[in-house]
C-alpha cells in the first residue's frame, strides 16, 4: 500500500474556507470570474458564447481538443526563439494537481532520486516520496538584494547518480518570488550534462506582475531548448477560472506526453468538453488579453495594500515581498519571538473572521516557516481591504497591546470540520 502524508495546506482549506462569514485571504487564484465576465470583457464580440455550443457531449477529444492544445502551446511559446511547440505535445488534465501527479506516477518509482525547490507546494515532494523516490529539497535563500534565489552551485552537492527530475515552481507558491531566466538556463544546463528531466510546475505562470523595474518577466522552461523539459499548469491561478478544474501537461519531449497519455487512461481519461470549451475560449487573444490585464492590476493594486500593511506593523511582522504570483509569506512576532502560527490561524479566525493559512505545517518541514501565515492576496481588493482592516484591530489589541490569545489545545478544533467555529 502506499503511503502518503497528510496534503497540510489542502486540509486546512477544506475544513476551514467554508466557515461561516469568511474573509478568505488564504485562496490562491485570482479573484474568480463567470463566463458572462469573460464573455463581457472579450474584445471581440462575433466570438460565440463557449456554453452556446449544440455539440452532443461525449466524451470529446481525448487529449484535449485541438484548439485549446493549440492555445495552451501558444501561451507557453511567448517570446520564444526556438520552434513553436506543437499542439500534440500538449494534454489536457483536470487541474494542475492531476496534471502533477499524472508526471510523478509515469516517470519516478523506488530508486529513483528528484531534487525539488523548497518552499513549494507539498504535492511535488510528498508524491514522487509516496512512489518510493528520495527527494531532496533545494532551499530558496532570502536576500536583500534580489528577495528569494535560488543558488545554482548548491545543485552539485544535491544531486546524485541516479537523479531523475529537477522539480521546479514558478512564480514560486508560497513565497511569490520569480526564478529569472539567467537562472532557469542554468537549470537546464546542469540538467542537460547528466541527462535528467527538468519539471516545472508553472501554475501561476503568466502573472508576473511586480517585477523589479528592468527585470523581464522569465519565459517557460519549455522554450530553453531543453528536450527534456516538462511544463504544467491550469486555467486556476493566472486566469480565474479554478471551477471549470483545466489543465494541462507539456513537453518537449513527445514520449513524456505520450506515457502520461497512458497512464491517465486508467484515471479520467479526458476533460469535460464544456471545461475545455470555456479554457479554449478564455485563452483566446480576444479574452485573454483583458483578463491577464484585469489580474495584473489586480495583483499590484492588492500588494500595495497588503505593502502599507506590514509597512504600519512592522514592529510585529515581516516579509519578502513577492513580485509574481498570487501568494506571499508574512511573519509575526510577539515581543520578538514568532507566533506560534497554527494557533494565531485559529485564533485570527474566531475574532475576525479572517483566513490565511499557517505556514511551519503547510510548508515547513520540522520547524521551518514558525510563526509565518501564507495569505493570498489577489482576491476582490474589498475583500483584501476588509480582512486587512480586522487583522489590524487584532494586531493592534492582541500583539501590540501584549494579550494573550487562547485556542483550542488541538490544532484544528473539532467544530471546525463542520464548517464553524466555536465561538
Amino acid at each position: 500500500m502506499v503511503k502518503i502524508e497528510p496534503f497540510e495546506v489542502e486540509q486546512w482549506m477544506d475544513r476551514l474556507e467554508t466557515t461561516p462569514g469568511v474573509l478568505n485571504i488564504a485562496e490562491t487564484c485570482a479573484a474568480s470570474v463567470s463566463v458572462a465576465d469573460l464573455v463581457d470583457m472579450c474584445e471581440d464580440k462575433t466570438l460565440p458564447n463557449p456554453l452556446s455550443s449544440s455539440t452532443k457531449l461525449t466524451y470529446g477529444a481525448i487529449r484535449g481538443s485541438e484548439e485549446l492544445r493549440r492555445r495552451v502551446a501558444s501561451l507557453l511559446d511567448r517570446d520564444s526563439e526556438i520552434a513553436p511547440l506543437p499542439a500534440e505535445n500538449v494534454i489536457i488534465t483536470q487541474g494542475a494537481i492531476a496534471a502533477n501527479f499524472l508526471l510523478f506516477y509515469t516517470l519516478v518509482g523506488p530508486g529513483d532520486h528528484v531534487i525539488c525547490v523548497y518552499p513549494t507546494y507539498q504535492q511535488l515532494y510528498a508524491v514522487p516520496e509516496s512512489l518510493g523516490a528520495e527527494v531532496s529539497l533545494w532551499k530558496l535563500k532570502a536576500t536583500e538584494e534580489n528577495g528569494y534565489v535560488l543558488d545554482l552551485s548548491e545543485l552539485e552537492g544535491l544531486v546524485k547518480e541516479n537523479t531523475k527530475i529537477i522539480v521546479i515552481n514558478n512564480p514560486n507558491n508560497p513565497m511569490g518570488c520569480a526564478i529569472p531566466k539567467k537562472t532557469l538556463q542554468g537549470i537546464v544546463d546542469f540538467a542537460r550534462q547528466r541527462d535528467i528531466i527538468v519539471f516545472a510546475d508553472e501554475v501561476y505562470n503568466p502573472l508576473y506582475h511586480s517585477l523589479p523595474s528592468g527585470q523581464n518577466a522569465p519565459p517557460s522552461i519549455l522554450t530553453l531548448g531543453y528536450e527534456k523539459s516538462v511544463a504544467t499548469g491550469s486555467m486556476s491561478k493566472a486566469f480565474s477560472l479554478a471551477g471549470i478544474r483545466t489543465g494541462w501537461v507539456a513537453s518537449c519531449d513527445k514520449g513524456i506526453i505520450e506515457a502520461v497519455a497512458a497512464a491517465r487512461d486508467y484515471t479520467t481519461i479526458s476533460v469535460s468538453q464544456l471545461d475545455d470549451q470555456v479554457a479554449s475560449y478564455a485563452l483566446s487573444e480576444p479574452v485573454l488579453r483583458p483578463l491577464l490585464k484585469r489580474n495584473s492590476i489586480l495583483a499590484r493594486t492588492n500588494l500595495a495594500l497588503l505593502s502599507a500593511f506590514v509597512e504600519k506593523y512592522s514592529s510585529v511582522c515581516s516579509w519578502v515581498k513577492p513580485t509574481a504570483g498570487t501568494t506571499t509569506l508574512i511573519e509575526f512576532r510577539k515581543k520578538g519571538v514568532p507566533v506560534d502560527d497554527p494557533s494565531f490561524v485559529m485564533d485570527v479566525l474566531d475574532k475576525t473572521k479572517v483566513l490565511f493559512m499557517p505556514a511551519s505545517p503547510c510548508f515547513g518541514q520540522g520547524k521551518d516557516f514558525r510563526g509565518s501565515v501564507r495569505i493570498g492576496y489577489v482576491s476582490e481588493t474589498e475583500v483584501l481591504q476588509e480582512a486587512l482592516e480586522k487583522l489590524g484591530r487584532y494586531v493592534e489589541e492582541h500583539l501590540l497591546q501584549g494579550c494573550q490569545y487562547s485556542v483550542s489545545g488541538d490544532r484544528v478544533p473539532r467544530s471546525v470540520t463542520e464548517g464553524g467555529i466555536t465561538l
